[in-house]
């Protein structure tokens, strides 16, 4: 396991807070030593938090040119048939992935392709599991286009908590299956949205791997 490098001035900021709060306490506020020896636990505790939040543990990937691997850890919410007016502007079948503070929140490319749509779009910080976050969030729409043709979108969605969203894709980038595709900072969701033929894999409810589950098995 390794730190993210998202995650290096968050950590070096909370440690210098934590560490200035405690020196000042211990010279000015705290009156006894269970007082201070309190401080430290809950301070060692958030700062813990912070640190497991940036974590990336170390996997064997899943790679397979048929099947649609998911793009983030988190548990499934959502799985429909929905109209996609963005991009599709047609039915699909969508696959929401809902990520808490608690989950590992690298964001992975779910097949290898070329990256033929991206847009950003500013907006709301409402709770990831509402029914309008995917069109009223602070959003990103991505969509892969594999080999022969098949186009996969994926939505990185900012929740409640959530106020940062990192891609590190761009229009016309050739992306493998498993390499990293951004990351979303304290709590959020993606939504994946592929052809009515793909064949769902997962279940609602069901824990996902980024990187390792796989999400839905292609038509050939």
């Amino acid at each position: 396991m390794h730190i993210h490098r998202e995650g290096y001035i968050i950590i070096l900021i909370t440690a210098v807070f934590l560490l200035a709060f405690n020196v000042v306490g211990y010279l000015y506020w705290f009156p006894n030593t269970v007082t201070m020896l309190l401080s430290l636990i809950v301070s060692l505790l958030v700062f813990g938090l912070i640190v497991q939040f940036f974590r990336v543990p170390h996997r064997t990937l899943t790679r397979h040119e048929r099947q649609v691997i998911a793009p983030a850890d988190g548990t499934v919410v959502v799985i429909e048939e929905t109209n996609e007016g963005e991009y599709f502007k047609s039915p699909r079948r969508q696959v929401s992935i809902f990520m808490s503070p608690l989950n590992v929140h690298v964001n992975f490319n779910p097949v290898s392709g070329t990256v033929r749509y991206f847009k950003y779009f500013p907006g709301k910080y409402l709770v990831a599991w509402h029914p309008k976050s995917s069109t009223e969030n602070e959003r990103t729409t991505i969509v892969l286009q594999l080999a022969n043709g098949v186009e996969v979108l994926l939505r990185q969605i900012a929740g409640a908590v959530a106020r940062r969203i990192v891609w590190y894709v761009k229009e016309g980038q050739t992306v493998e299956q498993g390499t990293e595709l951004g990351f979303i900072k304290f709590g959020s969701r993606i939504d994946v949205f592929l052809p009515l033929d793909a064949e769902v894999k997962v279940s609602i409810g069901e824990k996902t791997k980024g990187g390792v589950t796989v999400l839905a098995e292609l038509a050939d």
